[in-house]
């Protein structure tokens, strides 16, 4: 049977560092902030708004809370997004997302400066990971990363398949594990064989959209899956992209959902805030 990799334990122990950094900069002085901007009052963007103010405290940082009517205009928050730019005393900028309709997101995260992208989506951010420079990295592959290595996972020269290709998750999990020296394939909706491509993995990190959609038939024997699909089942019960009872006893290492690569979204965007100050 797999090991279970447990996200919530992993996240409390980056946490629980970061802690302690923190403290270290305040003994010498130095405040962190995170602005969060919510425009509208979408339940899911709620609950992870809470969690990150919730993270903040924990770790012992400033958190500004910004949260407008669904019917603000574009204008109106690219002024607020400037402001908080200019602004000495926040060190990162998140803008939850999904926006309203009538508001371009593209805009919008081009609008934060790269320096406070805490998120990791501004093209300088994207730029840089793909040229391996400073910058922001986003959150979630960021936390994948950590899941794997804390896991005492080996990365380097391991098969890897990366099953969606967003750009908040596909394409820049992609470039972190070239950067760690795997062999690296992004596989999509069109690829052709796809269970023969998924089938190559060491390391398959599913981030479809479609639950339940990967069973045993798409996984190697032995491989270490990741499941970072947040869905909801026809009971309305959380589930991943991958079909957890199916896939665990052919697996050596998996995520469940929740509690695995979830917790560690915010902890990694903790670990942003932290970072800000060095960028700055």
């Amino acid at each position: 049977m797999a090991k279970i990799i447990d996200g919530k334990a992993i996240s409390k122990q980056i946490k629980d560092e970061l802690k302690e950094k923190a403290s270290e900069l305040k003994a010498n002085g130095i405040s962190v902030t995170l602005a969060v901007i919510q425009v509208g009052n979408n339940p899911a963007s709620t609950v992870y708004v809470n969690n990150k103010k919730k993270g903040c405290e924990y770790i012992g940082i400033g958190s500004l809370s910004y949260e407008l009517p669904e019917e603000t205009e574009e204008e109106e928050l690219l002024n607020l997004i400037n402001e908080l730019n200019g602004r000495k005393d926040v060190n990162g900028i998140l803008v939850q997302l999904p926006l309203p309709a009538h508001i371009d997101e593209d805009k919008v995260i081009k609008a934060i400066d790269p320096k406070k992208d805490v998120d990791g989506f501004h093209p300088q951010s994207v730029g840089a990971l793909c040229i391996g420079q400073p910058g922001f990295v986003s959150c979630t592959p960021a936390g994948i990363i950590q899941l794997l290595k804390r896991s005492g996972i080996e990365l380097a020269g391991k098969e890897c398949v990366v099953l969606g290709r967003s750009n908040i998750v596909g394409k820049p999990m992609s470039l972190l594990m070239l950067r760690e020296n795997a062999t690296v394939t992004i596989a999509h909706s069109k690829t052709a064989d796809l269970k023969e491509v998924t089938k190559r993995a060491d390391i398959l990190i599913v981030a479809i959209g479609r639950p339940k959609m990967v069973t045993r038939d798409y996984v190697k024997e032995g491989a270490v899956v990741i499941d970072v699909g947040i869905n909801r089942n026809e009971d309305g019960k959380l589930c991943g992209d991958v079909d957890f009872d199916d896939v665990a006893p052919v697996s050596s290492a998996i995520t469940p959902v929740p509690g695995g690569v979830g917790p560690m979204t915010i902890a990694m965007l903790l670990n942003n805030c932290l970072e800000s100050v060095n960028l700055q």
